[in-house]
């Protein structure tokens, strides 16, 4: 089988092998198990390969690198139309040639490709739409028209579409999904937290204004502020980096608010292991990894009911929802630490439904759509 990626993750080919975003990889290379040859379409870069980036593992991988496109400004705007006609030969070429066709969306590379797929209807398809199927919410216009056209069983003909959650009103080829990062293996029995000594608060992803995590640090301040021991501790890395650095540094926060920029994932799952909550106040998600990986361990989630969370969290019960308005979750937070028998009932809820989204069961699922 001649398996297709369309993917918009920056590719890097560094001593023979190509590199991308990790998580996306430890993906790919589950699906790649069940393929004889892959190809991969997506933007490609020069840049040093960093912590985050991890290599594809198949014996006959190609990578097809393009140019980059992006409409974040006129100039881009106008240099990423030029592109596009290039792209739409690239993309007809190696999608004539393939067996399988596996887009990667929301993202423009995955649009391009929702538009290419529909020459090809006899050809066996996945999309994963990594970004909030939810039909209600508010995106940008070609995120909605991905979601059209993938939806659209006229057009789209001969493709499962993966998305997070379970929706009301969806087109045949819609398929509810889900994603794992650990294995069986890992299984424990959650470690019991004290929620009377100092609490232990992650935030982990990208520092973006998106996962909003000036708003996770402005809630540990406002707990510390009000008597309660709180430290947090910030994985990730992002353009709001040095703001974020600026602000602990102006509301003198240092000796409670850490940030630890990229870590590998084994550190992360250390820190998991005892933490007593994540916080994670997006604005958007899919399936957010770093909720489900917190609640494996028994760490309680405190996110934003957006995309797929309060499925993931049981309406709260397996965690808690918060707003977005400050002083409403403040008290709810607060509320919440009064009543310790509730926060340890929430952390085995949650560590007994994340464990049942092992790896073997994500890679049985994988091997049904590929083989």
């Amino acid at each position: 089988m001649n398996f297709l990626i369309v993917s918009h993750a920056i590719h890097k080919d560094h001593r023979g092998e190509i590199y991308s975003y990790s998580p996306y990889v430890r993906e790919m290379n589950l699906w790649l198990k069940y393929v004889d040859r892959c190809t991969v379409v997506a933007p490609s870069s020069e840049a040093p390969v960093s912590k985050i980036e991890m290599a594809y593992k198949h014996s006959d991988f190609r990578l097809k690198g393009v140019s980059p496109i992006q409409f974040t400004s006129l100039a881009t705007s106008l240099c990423s139309l030029i592109k596009i006609p290039y792209l739409f030969i690239i993309l007809f070429q190696e999608m004539r040639q393939a067996d399988h066709i596996h887009l990667r969306c929301p993202g423009n590379m995955g649009l391009l490709g929702c538009l290419v797929q529909v020459f090809f209807p006899k050809t066996p398809k996945t999309a994963k739409y990594a970004g909030n199927w939810d039909p209600q919410s508010k995106q940008p216009l070609s995120y909605r028209f991905q979601k059209w056209i993938l939806s659209n069983t006229f057009f789209t003909k001969n493709m499962q579409v993966l998305v997070y959650g379970d929706w009301e009103s969806r087109s045949a080829n819609i398929k509810p999904f889900f994603t794992a990062s650990f294995p069986a293996a890992e299984k424990i029995k959650p470690l019991k937290r004290d929620y009377t000594q100092t609490l232990h608060f992650l935030f982990v992803g990208s520092l973006v204004s998106g996962k909003r995590p000036l708003y996770s640090i402005q809630l540990i301040k406002q707990l510390h502020h009000l008597g309660y021991q709180v430290t947090l501790d910030v994985y990730g890395d992002g353009v709001l980096r040095a703001e974020l650095q600026d602000y602990i540094n102006q509301k003198q926060l240092e000796k409670i608010v850490t940030l630890h920029g990229n870590q590998d994932l084994d550190i992360i799952k250390g820190q998991l292991q005892s933490a007593h909550f994540l916080l994670l106040p997006s604005k958007s998600e899919g399936w957010p990894k770093a909720v489900a990986e917190a609640m494996f361990f028994g760490t309680i989630p405190i996110a934003t009911p957006v995309s797929c969370v309060p499925y993931m969290l049981d309406k709260g019960n397996r965690g808690l929802l918060i707003s977005g308005n400050i002083k409403e979750d403040i008290k709810q937070i607060i509320t919440a630490l009064k009543n310790h028998d509730c926060l340890l009932d929430k952390a085995d809820r949650a560590a007994a439904w994340s464990q049942t989204y092992t790896i073997e069961r994500f890679e049985e699922e994988i091997m049904k759509l590929v083989t």
